[in-house]
């Protein structure tokens, strides 16, 4: 039997025990179900409260129930929902109920947002958006997410695959009307115009320096340093609990730690790395191999080293933070700072200078997604087919003089690049990728 013509069913809501639990269901059997454990299917949208009883006439709950017939529902089936109390026995009951109807079963992750995805009720950008707003952490990756959801990338997507049709049909009709003289290049001069606005938009879209994504993922903020000057006393501060073993024995640290903060909304990765030093530990080595990988990889490095220290030891293009610790305990001379490095004094143990080194973070994080705060693109697979038809707009562009049918087979390149995004054409081999990491009962 096909999925769409069996009955899904999931709590909704969160892990019980709680006041109260919403148990979902989508296809077609979802009103006999209504009727046969509620005793009437309650008019539309409307809160009705009932007594749900199971196939032996034995109450269930005293609940509140709703229909949704479709296409007007979520996912453009006949929906139901059950709004029980939230505790585990009255749950473990209602999914038994629910079991024992014929096509009733326990929904797959995802699997609802599939089925509205199917039907038509949001493309596969508005998909990923709802999956980006039911994990995100922070109050930028929630609007980021909310921007998605409401449309944001695909409006621009359709709107884009409906200009490239229009300028194909014109140079296609230069095609038919070739033996006319003048006519197509009447035709093709305005399509080609119409192509070049076409493909800067995207390109300046496609410019944003994938701050969108980054936002999503976070930004990742590399604590390195010499052994035994409190990188760990320091990670365990800004996250406010212990995440790392503090010891005053140096190269206790020997594997990456990571911790994630929430800095005034914008997401951040804290790594805690292995003291940087000459050892012939091979178990050290090796953590000291990690820490110097991961600070390549940061997006800013928090050198710690003790007050009167010299300058940081890191190589590469990442943006080096000083941090000079242990200033409490110091009565040598502080050293001056290197050379256009931006440089925090602290004492980690005591909490003196972190409030300034976390408002530097917070400035540094605020600059960087400053420029991508609107950014339309969230994901590698939305930039990718998002260069490819940047791409075949140019070749359309250069190879017109070759002849308008190459022309016009990368218009149809391009048009199809952005059917791929939204997920209207060639997209089966992606969707089961995408639906799989959503939650259960969504």
């Amino acid at each position: 039997m096909h999925s769409r013509d069996q009955t899904i069913f999931a709590l909704s809501s969160g892990r019980p025990p709680s006041a109260i639990a919403i148990v979902r269901l989508s296809g077609p059997m979802a009103g006999s179900v209504i009727e046969r454990l509620a005793g009437k299917v309650p008019p539309p949208r409307m809160a009705t409260r009932a007594l749900l009883r199971d196939s032996n006439h034995q109450p269930i709950d005293d609940a509140v129930v709703l229909w949704f017939p479709g296409p007007a529902s979520a996912t453009g089936e006949d929906v139901a929902e059950f709004h029980v109390h939230g505790g585990r026995a009255v749950l473990a009951a209602m999914f038994d109920a629910l079991s024992r109807f014929d096509n009733v079963r326990a929904a797959e992750p995802g699997e609802f947002t599939r089925r509205g995805f199917e039907n038509g009720k949001l493309d596969l950008t508005e998909a990923e958006g709802l999956d980006d707003l039911i994990h995100a952490d922070t109050d930028r990756q929630r609007r980021q997410a909310l921007r998605q959801l409401k449309g944001l990338l695909g409006d621009r997507a359709r709107d884009w695959r409906e200009r490239i049709i229009a300028a194909s049909a014109l140079i296609e009709a230069g095609i038919d009307f070739s033996d006319e003289g003048d006519v197509p290049a009447e035709l093709i001069a305005p399509a080609l115009e119409r192509i070049r606005a076409l493909r800067d938009e995207i390109q300046t879209v496609l410019a944003a320096q994938g701050h969108g994504e980054r936002l999503r993922d976070g930004l990742v903020v590399a604590i390195a340093g010499p052994p035994n000057v409190g990188k760990s006393t320091l990670i365990n501060q800004m996250a406010r609990r212990e995440v790392a073993i503090v010891s005053p024995h140096a190269g206790t640290t020997r594997d990456v730690i990571e911790v994630q903060l929430d800095l005034d909304g914008y997401p951040l990765t804290v790594i805690d790395t292995a003291g940087i030093r000459e050892t012939e530990d091979p178990v050290e080595q090796e953590g000291v191999r990690r820490a110097r990988a991961r600070a390549s990889e940061a997006d800013l490095v928090l050198w710690l080293a003790d007050s009167a220290d010299g300058g940081a030891e890191h190589e590469g293009s990442t943006p080096v933070w000083m941090v000079r610790n242990k200033i409490d305990l110091e009565s040598r001379p502080l050293a001056e700072p290197g050379e256009g490095t931006r440089e925090f004094r602290i004492s980690a143990s005591r909490g003196d200078g972190l409030p300034e080194l976390i408002a530097g973070l917070v400035g540094f994080a605020h600059d960087y997604f400053q420029a991508g705060e609107g950014g339309l693109i969230t994901r590698v697979r939305q930039r990718d087919l998002l260069q490819q038809t940047a791409d075949a707009l140019t070749r359309s562009i250069d190879i017109v003089g070759q002849g308008e049918e190459l022309a016009a087979e990368e218009l149809r390149a391009a048009a199809l690049s952005l059917g791929r995004l939204l997920g209207r054409v060639d997209v089966e081999d992606i969707l089961d990728v995408i639906f799989r990491e959503f939650c259960v009962g969504k």
